[in-house]
C-alpha cells in the first residue's frame, strides 16, 4: 500500500512538471491554468474591436498593421485561412516590405521580402487591400517603392522619416493621383501616414497642410499634443486639394501601451498593473501589455470610456491598429 501511494505520489509529481510550462507566466504575471495561444488570442481582440467599430458605423474600415502570418493557422502560407479574422478587417498593413527592414532607405533583404510578400498575397487574393509602408528618401528608391509595390497591387507610401512627422516633398504629387471621392479603403490608391504631428504647432496648421495634398486616405492620431481631435476637425480633412473625398483612418496601438496616451496612469511607473510587461527597448514610453487583459482589452474597445469610443466619436472613418505582432514577444 505504501508503495502505491509512493508511486501515485511521483506520478502526480511527473503531471505537475510536464503541465506547468503551459502555465502562462511572463514577468511575474499571475499563473493561468490554460495555455495561451498568443497569436489566436490576437485575432481575437482584432475581432472583437471589428465588433464595436461596427457596431457604431457599418462602414468602419478596420486595418491591422504587421503581423500577417495571423491570417493562417500556422503563420505560413500553406496554413488553414482564419475566414473569421480575414472576415473582421478591411486591409492590411505592412511595414518595410522593400526598403526599411534593417535599416531606413536601404533595401530589405530578398530573403524577408519574399516571406512577406507570400503572406500580403493571400490577403490581395482575398479581397483585403494591402498598404505597405517603405522607408526611404532617395529619390530612385522611393520611385521604386512606388513602382515594386504597384505591380503586386499593393498601394504604398514612401515614409521619408521613420518617426511619420512629415508629408514627403516627393513625389510633388501622391502616386496614382487622381480626384475620385473615396467611400471604400479598396478604392484608394494612395495613401499619407502622418501619426505623429510634433512638427505642427497647432492643429489648425495640421490640418492646413494636409487639406493641401490630394491623399486618397489619411493615417493620423486622434489627439495634436494633448488635445483630441474634434468632428468638425476631422471632417475639414475628409476633403482633397482637388475635391475628391477621402477616407480618415485614426492610427492605435493595441499591442503597447505608451505614457504619454490619456489612458496612462503615473503610478503604473512604480506599480504596473497585470497587463503591463517589459519596456520596448527601441521605443521609450512604450510598454508591451498582455493584450489578452481584460483590463487593456476594456481600454481599447467594448464601452463608452474606450479608446475606440473615442476614435468612431471623432467621427473618423476607421482604425489603423498597431502592434499586432505583439504574439511574437510572448512567444519567444
Amino acid at each position: 500500500m505504501k508503495k502505491t501511494i509512493t508511486t501515485h505520489i511521483s506520478l502526480i509529481i511527473i503531471l505537475l512538471n510536464a503541465v506547468s510550462p503551459s502555465f502562462c507566466k511572463t514577468n511575474d504575471y499571475p499563473q493561468t491554468a490554460y495555455t495561451i495561444e498568443y497569436r489566436n488570442e490576437m485575432r481575437k481582440f482584432v475581432i472583437s474591436i471589428s465588433q464595436y467599430g461596427k457596431k457604431h458605423n457599418s462602414l468602419f474600415s478596420i486595418t491591422p498593421q504587421n503581423g500577417q502570418n495571423l491570417i493562417t493557422d500556422t503563420g505560413k502560407p500553406s496554413g488553414l485561412l482564419q475566414i473569421e479574422y480575414i472576415n473582421s478587417i478591411n486591409a492590411t498593413g505592412r511595414e518595410d516590405l522593400f526598403y526599411g527592414y534593417n535599416n531606413d532607405d536601404q533595401p530589405t533583404p530578398q530573403f524577408h521580402t519574399n516571406e512577406m510578400l507570400e503572406l500580403c498575397a493571400i490577403f490581395r487574393n482575398n479581397k483585403i487591400s494591402v498598404l505597405v509602408t517603405d522607408y526611404c528618401v532617395t529619390q530612385k528608391k522611393v520611385d521604386n517603392s512606388y513602382y515594386l509595390n504597384n505591380q503586386h497591387g499593393f498601394i504604398s507610401f514612401a515614409a521619408n522619416k521613420r518617426n511619420l512627422t512629415t508629408i514627403p516633398g516627393y513625389p510633388p504629387e501622391p502616386y496614382n493621383m487622381n480626384n475620385n471621392s473615396i467611400t471604400n479603403i479598396s478604392q484608394a490608391k494612395n495613401f499619407l501616414y502622418l501619426i505623429n504631428s510634433e512638427k505642427f504647432s497647432t492643429k489648425n496648421d495640421f490640418i492646413t497642410a494636409v487639406n493641401q495634398t490630394n491623399y486618397d486616405l489619411i493615417i493620423m492620431d486622434l489627439y495634436h499634443e494633448d488635445d483630441i481631435f474634434t468632428p468638425d476637425e476631422i471632417q475639414k480633412i475628409k476633403t482633397k486639394s482637388n475635391g475628391g473625398e477621402r477616407l480618415i483612418i485614426c492610427y492605435m496601438s493595441i499591442g503597447e501601451a505608451e505614457t504619454y496616451r490619456y489612458y496612462w496612469n503615473p503610478s503604473w511607473s512604480k506599480n504596473k498593473p497585470d497587463f503591463i510587461a517589459d519596456e520596448n527597448p527601441a521605443w521609450k514610453g512604450n510598454f508591451k501589455v498582455r493584450y489578452w487583459d481584460q483590463e487593456w482589452q476594456h481600454i481599447i474597445t467594448g464601452n463608452d470610456e474606450s479608446y475606440l469610443k473615442k476614435i468612431v466619436d471623432a467621427g473618423f472613418d476607421g482604425v489603423y491598429l498597431d502592434i499586432i505582432d505583439a504574439f511574437e514577444y510572448f512567444e519567444n
